[in-house]
């Protein structure tokens, strides 16, 4: 990978070794999961920006007093829910700043209300960070907390709050709040207690390509033991508004080469283990999000219909795409793109019609 990859700045690089790893890359990804590249019709719902985690590569957070804090009611995020499912989407994507006045069983509150509202809707909802947040605010257990969850109505988690699972990189990321093994124990718990979740790596800040491979090693072994990953999500560093690039201490996110060569990376190193390893439109350009499709990567994630997040941190590429936009990206590669339910299945005749009409 350092040889393909080049150095941080993208300069020694082995072009044909690099078209090699895609190419190589390419083929397990028709072996794993054909030639369709897949997308769910989802709404993401950011329920409130007041956080005081203080995550250095964070442009996202507000504090209480600040002019653009917010946080949603819970009539508020049902009718978001609502509206996501009036134009066809089948999953909200549910995450929040760690607000200081937000008790533990909020969260409980936030996919009961989404449920009660729109009873067929996946709920995709709570970092591992909101998990160890909640389980804290009420005394229970990770487990304990996590079974009351989904009971509540929480369907899968967002393996996101990975960043890089070495402790080192993550002081520098986050002054050490999310610790890498309370992350596994978070997902490993969740995996056992029957909610599924992604998995994600954040790259291209302060780390290096040796961190990458360990991460994603890392990966495959939490999943050879659980089973519990849908998918891989990269997800490249945006720079522009984040506190650590603006101090100097970070790189202005990873190289167009890093970019393809770690989405290969990826499906390499993960291929009999994780099938879908998915690329973020949000954060890539266009012609990046077709070269790391045609370097192993076979799902685009959500429509999104709002993003905040990436939005905040200074990502040029839009907050939503619709479906139509996406075939139009997705069309020079000569794929069939099919829309898929958060479980990879195919949603019902009701759903597509509803999507597709709302295109």
């Amino acid at each position: 990978l350092l040889d393909v990859a080049g150095d941080q700045n993208g300069a020694g690089a082995d072009d044909a070794a690099l078209e090699e790893l895609c190419r190589i890359a390419d083929d397990l990804r028709r072996q794993a999961a054909g030639d369709d590249v897949t997308y769910v019709v989802n709404r993401n719902i950011n329920f409130t920006n007041v956080c005081y985690t203080g995550c250095r590569f964070c442009a996202f957070a507000q504090r209480r007093t600040d002019a653009d804090a917010y946080t949603l009611s819970l009539e508020q995020v049902a009718d978001r829910a609502w509206e996501g499912w009036q134009a066809g989407a089948t999953e909200v994507c549910m995450q929040g700043g760690i607000h200081p006045d937000m008790p533990g069983d909020a969260y409980f509150d936030i996919a009961r209300a989404v449920k009660a509202r729109v009873p067929g809707m996946h709920v995709h909802a709570f970092s591992p960070m909101e998990v160890i947040n909640g389980a804290s605010r009420t005394n229970l257990s990770i487990e304990d907390w996590l079974v009351a969850a989904k009971e509540a109505g929480v369907d899968s988690l967002p393996g996101t709050a990975a960043e890089i699972l070495d402790d080192d990189v993550r002081w520098v990321l986050t002054k050490g709040k999310l610790p890498a093994k309370e992350w596994i124990e978070v997902i490993s718990t969740a995996h056992r207690v029957g909610i599924p979740t992604t998995s994600t790596m954040m790259y291209g800040h302060v780390d290096t390509h040796a961190h990458w491979v360990r991460h994603i090693r890392l990966i495959r072994r939490i999943q050879e033991e659980t089973g519990g990953f849908s998918e891989f999500v990269l997800l490249p560093f945006v720079h522009h508004s984040a506190p650590i690039y603006l101090a100097g201490i970070a790189r202005p996110g990873p190289t167009a080469r890093e970019n393809r060569a770690v989405h290969a990376l990826a499906r390499i190193l993960l291929h009999g283990a994780i099938g879908n390893i998915q690329c973020s439109w949000v954060k890539l350009r266009d012609d990046l999000c077709r070269q790391v499709l045609q370097g192993g990567v076979n799902d685009l994630g959500g429509t999104l219909m709002e993003e905040t997040i990436s939005r905040m941190a200074g990502s040029e590429n839009g907050s939503f795409k619709t479906i139509t936009e996406l075939g139009r990206m997705v069309a020079p590669t000569g794929r069939r793109i099919r829309q898929r339910t958060t479980e990879y299945g195919t949603p019902d005749a009701e759903r597509l019609a509803a999507s597709a009409a709302s295109d």
